[in-house]
């Protein structure tokens, strides 16, 4: 989930689109979306369900009306490939779009993805499992371990959970986007990371105020690292990847680029410096993309580090269905502190109740809790509703469209608002409190 903030727009991998994003679901919600009628000729490799049926859980899902949902999106957005995953109790469609590259081999669901933010609920997990094991407490100070960073007297571990630090986002300084597109295969250390934030002057005083900021949830990794004395990336296979089956999820080394075959290669129209304010491209350039003359950049060797414990993570779309309903659902905290973590949502607009919701690294999108993921060259969702029960996953290896539209999140909102239309009662199709 990518965050809100003001006045900036984005950085690569923290730009502040969490609460568009989630007012845009929340308004899916209560206006049901159509799908364009566009084929891009992707087949479904895997559908579950047969429309028209019922199950336990109430009307079974509409596979054609998925399909074709998706098929007009993924060409109306010009995404080379997408995944998508829909469950509902025991019902499935897990469905492949286009091509894994521009001029290659179809995407398959078992396709691994850049998952970009969804990181930061695996750190997030794992430090709440510390404060579950008695290690650390969430108004614990970052002094009280990491003694060396700068004002870590006055920031609590909850704060860098729930966005509320004040830290600056070090992605959202123009230098940094800079040096991306400079040396792209560059190994960024996450203590570098940390420096490259705390050095700019803070949003706010810890606790005044809500900023999406990867220097958060970085601190948050290195917090792991010290109260365990294990890598970060040891510490989510043994506490979520090996206890919920996750074999195709994981945290790369910081001097790993590489994904895991089968992979989807990322794209992404322009360089992270010249889309640094807006993900848009200028209209010349956006006209020549639209026409098919205006390639976007392979930048799948992009050396994730710089995101590390707040967006560096690998995963698939079965993957992350499985994960995020054991986030939302329960079965990685104690019962207590799963609850607490749920009821620590609270609006990113003080102004407007209504407005997404954010908590210790877990984001509410209309009536779906879980997180979205944006980077060079991916852009990510996964939702579970549990009043539905209802499960929802996009990936896809286009950062934005020519247009500036992050298209998981895009084909998430549509989803949802026809997901809410031919499975939910009428007067349950509200926008979140």
């Amino acid at each position: 989930m990518q965050s809100a903030d003001r006045p900036r727009r984005r950085g690569p991998h923290g730009h502040p689109l969490l609460v568009v994003v989630a007012l845009a679901v929340a308004t899916a919600v209560a206006v049901a979306a159509c799908g364009s009628d566009d084929d891009t000729g992707g087949e479904a490799a895997t559908s579950t369900t047969a429309a028209g049926t019922t199950s336990e859980s109430g009307p079974a899902l509409d596979a054609a009306a998925i399909t074709d949902t998706v098929d007009g999106l993924v060409t109306e957005l010009q995404v080379p490939g997408a995944v998508v995953l829909v469950r509902k109790g025991d019902d499935e469609v897990l469905e492949a779009f286009g091509t894994r590259s521009l001029d290659g081999d179809d995407v398959t669901v078992d396709d691994h993805f850049r998952v970009g933010s969804n990181t930061k609920t695996w750190t997030g997990t794992v430090l709440l499992q510390l404060v579950d094991e008695g290690l650390v407490a969430l108004d614990d100070t970052i002094a009280d371990t990491l003694p060396d960073v700068p004002g870590g007297d006055d920031i609590t571990v909850a704060q860098l959970l729930d966005m509320r630090s004040g830290l600056f986002n070090y992605s959202e300084l123009l230098s940094f986007n800079q040096a991306m597109d400079d040396e792209p295969g560059r190994a960024w250390e996450p203590e570098e990371l940390v420096a490259i934030g705390v050095a700019e002057e803070p949003y706010f005083a810890p606790g005044e105020g809500f900023h999406y900021s990867n220097t958060n949830t970085v601190l948050a990794g290195l917090l792991i690292e010290e109260l365990t004395g294990n890598p970060l990336a040891d510490e989510f296979e043994a506490r979520i990847f090996e206890p919920l089956g996750l074999e195709r999820s994981s945290l790369p080394a910081i001097d790993d680029a590489s994904l895991p075959e089968p992979f989807a290669h990322g794209y992404l129209y322009g360089t992270n410096a010249a889309t640094y304010q807006d993900l848009a491209l200028p209209e010349d350039q956006r006209q020549e993309a639209e026409a098919g003359t205006l390639l976007p950049n392979d930048v799948t060797d992009l050396n994730p580090s710089w995101g590390w414990a707040a967006g560096a993570g690998i995963s698939t779309a079965g993957d992350l269905a499985d994960y995020v309903e054991a986030l939302v659902g329960g079965g990685l905290l104690s019962d207590e502190l799963q609850q607490e973590r749920l009821d620590s949502l609270q609006s990113t607009d003080p102004d407007n109740p209504a407005a997404a919701g954010y908590g210790w690294a877990l984001a509410s999108f209309g009536p779906m809790l879980g997180h979205d993921g944006s980077m060079p060259g991916y852009q990510s969702f996964m939702g579970h509703d549990p009043e539905r029960d209802l499960t929802l996953v996009v990936l896809t290896n286009l950062q934005a469209s020519p247009g500036g539209v992050e298209p998981a999140n895009e084909i998430a909102r549509t989803l949802i608002g026809l997901l809410s239309e031919t499975s939910a009662p009428e007067d349950d199709a509200t926008a979140p409190d």
